[in-house]
């Protein structure tokens, strides 16, 4: 009885292997590329022809001319896509509170007269460690510094900060967010 019921079993194994684990992948794929290219692709953008990041990973700005984005947790390098993943500090792990003070005074050093609260997503790294987008409020704490050290009017950075402003998918699913690569890359066509 056992031997009747193993082909069977094998037989399915094997099918069900080669459609869901060749067929179903390739041709997800191939609908993708071909319905999202861009997104297929990894949302890759480029400069002058030469590839500089993705919309979907953050990189790193110390630049005070650069909006900065969200601390990274990956390790050995900051975001660091092959090593994506939060750094697993509890609130009362003193490594994070020493990390968090570090980042703050990073900020604050960067732009001392800014005496406003610094929006928690500058001091803290996200979930994946790899979060290309800052909140509206963190872009708004950032303007005077970099319309200072760029010599451009407040008035003029503001809108451009607003101009890259994405809002909540269909009105209600997320929040709004700026994409600091994308931000960024404006302001060098400024």
């Amino acid at each position: 009885m056992f031997a009747r019921s193993l082909r069977p079993a094998l037989s399915l194994l094997a099918l069900m292997t080669v459609v869901l684990g060749l067929v179903y992948p390739l041709l997800i794929t191939g609908v993708a590329r071909v319905a999202f290219p861009a997104q297929a692709a990894g949302s890759l953008i480029e400069k002058d022809g030469k590839l500089i990041g993705s919309r979907l990973m953050g990189q790193s700005f110390s630049d005070p001319k650069y909006f900065w984005g969200r601390p990274s947790a990956t390790a050995p390098q900051p975001d660091n896509g092959l090593a994506s993943g939060g750094s697993n500090l509890g609130p009362l792990n003193p490594a994070l509170l020493d990390q968090v003070k570090a980042n703050a005074k990073a900020l604050r050093d960067a732009d001392p007269d800014n005496h406003a609260p610094i929006p928690v997503e500058l001091v803290t790294a996200s979930a994946s460690g790899l979060d290309p987008d800052i909140s509206p409020a963190a872009a708004a704490f950032q303007v005077d510094r970099v319309a200072r050290a760029r010599g451009m009017p407040v008035a003029d950075l503001q809108a451009l900060v607003a101009a890259h402003q994405q809002n909540r998918v269909l009105g209600y699913i997320g929040e709004p967010r700026i994409n600091v690569l994308e931000l960024n890359l404006a302001l060098d066509k400024r």
